[in-house]
């Protein structure tokens, strides 16, 4: 395995899916949750609100378990090419055309998360991933629904103190 990247909860590899035969991005939870049952209630929610969403520029979903030691981890498509976050650091600003390009995909992808009433709360660039096709066209991936929330989850969106997602 390769690792990819990681956040809060979980860290992401490189894999191959053994009955799809194709490359496959695995996050797994990290190990100090697993004895966590809020932690692994979140993780689970993550993966299932995700894998609600079917439009283009929301990272898919393939697969979903559990090991035998009780660590959560789910299977996801594997992108080639580079975070917004990276673009930037690597290349500087980008072109007015680039960003709208970007901005068009991320907005059709919050959208169907709107419609389903789900609030990403983390959209900054490094959740965007610009993915290479094998044409040589770009298409922008929405990435990492963490601490995506939904208005009837019955708790608030927003907190009073601390702050939550990014700006």
């Amino acid at each position: 395995l390769y690792k990819l990247g990681g956040g809060g909860n979980g860290t992401v590899y490189r894999a191959n899916h053994a009955l799809l035969k194709r490359p496959t991005a695995v996050k797994v939870m990290l190990p100090q949750f697993a004895s966590s049952e809020s932690a692994k209630q979140r993780f689970i929610r993550e993966v299932q609100l995700t894998s609600r969403l079917t439009h283009p520029n929301t990272v898919a979903i393939y697969d979903f378990g559990q090991t035998p030691e009780g660590t959560l981890y789910y299977a996801m498509e594997h992108l080639n090419g580079v975070s917004l976050e990276d673009l930037v650091r690597i290349s500087g600003p980008q072109p007015a055309a680039r960003v709208l390009h970007i901005l068009h995909h991320v907005c059709g992808s919050l959208d169907e998360a709107h419609g389903q009433g789900l609030i990403h709360r983390d959209v900054k660039p490094a959740n965007l991933f610009l993915s290479l096709r094998a044409d040589g066209s770009t298409c922008v991936k929405v990435l990492d629904f963490g601490i995506a929330k939904l208005p009837t989850d019955g708790e608030p969106l927003t907190r009073t103190q601390g702050s939550m997602g990014s700006p």
